[in-house]
């Protein structure tokens, strides 16, 4: 790992990609960690399945600056309670707490290997905002500790939406959000989950057309509201919400 996997240029385009796009300012510190980051993740892809996407460019585009455009949608973050459900290699959750050192972030993932890389790169990185949670979002649903404990709930490619509100809906606060990265099916993705979100404790409150540079296909952030209690009886068992989900 001697030679950076993102060169100078590239950790360049995302400090004016960011700026650009999200009207946010990464500092050299943070470019840094961004380039360590992403060297850690192609050695031990090597090792354990974290990614797909090994080329740096790619990286810097489709992991670093689409996990941030959560902050196009999020007033703010610092400060904030922030748990990311299936965060497998640390996106978007990881790359927001670089970028925001003031939020609590609460990685959880049900594969315990993904969650030691994170537990790696964060003790290498000297990232003191994050902590783990080796768990099912049905599991923590129900646990005190993480049941409407969070101000920002979100989620990358987890499941689809009537099932994935099932996930997220119960760990947002009363007046908390919930953001979900979707791609082009977005719009029929929330007309889907439109029973759940209600039932649930959420309404949609926006969908959000992110357009980032070299991708031809834009992204969509589908932001609900939490305006309500979650119904006891929610979450329900573990595989329940995938194989009988809220239609």
């Amino acid at each position: 790992m001697s030679q950076p996997a993102i060169s100078e240029a590239l950790l360049n385009d995302l400090r004016a990609h960011a700026g650009s796009i999200l009207a946010l300012q990464l500092t050299d510190s943070q470019l840094e960690r961004f380039s360590r980051f992403a060297d850690l993740l192609l050695y031990w892809n090597q090792r354990i399945n974290l990614t797909g996407i090994t080329d740096p460019g790619e990286i810097a585009i489709k992991h670093f600056l689409d996990s941030l455009t959560l902050t196009s949608v999020l007033p703010r973050i610092d400060g904030l309670r922030l748990v990311d459900v299936g965060a497998g290699a640390g996106f978007p959750g990881l790359v927001l707490a670089i970028a925001f050192p003031g939020a609590k972030v609460t990685l959880m993932d049900s594969t315990r290997k993904k969650l030691r890389f994170i537990e790696r790169v964060c003790g290498a990185l000297g990232i003191a905002n994050v902590s783990v949670l080796h768990a099912r979002a049905e599991d923590a649903g129900r646990d005190p500790n993480h049941r409407e404990a969070y101000d920002i709930v979100t989620a990358r490619a987890v499941a689809r939406m009537p099932a994935l509100m099932e996930y997220l809906l119960p760990l947002a606060k009363l007046e908390g959000q919930v953001v979900a990265m979707r791609g082009a099916e977005a719009y029929d993705d929330a007309y889907s989950a439109a029973r759940a979100i209600s039932q649930l404790g959420g309404e949609l409150f926006s969908i959000e057309e992110i357009t980032l540079p070299t991708l031809s296909h834009p992204r969509y952030l589908v932001v609900i509201d939490k305006i309500s209690a979650t119904p006891r009886r929610f979450p329900r068992s573990a595989g329940i919400p995938t194989r009988q989900p809220i239609l």
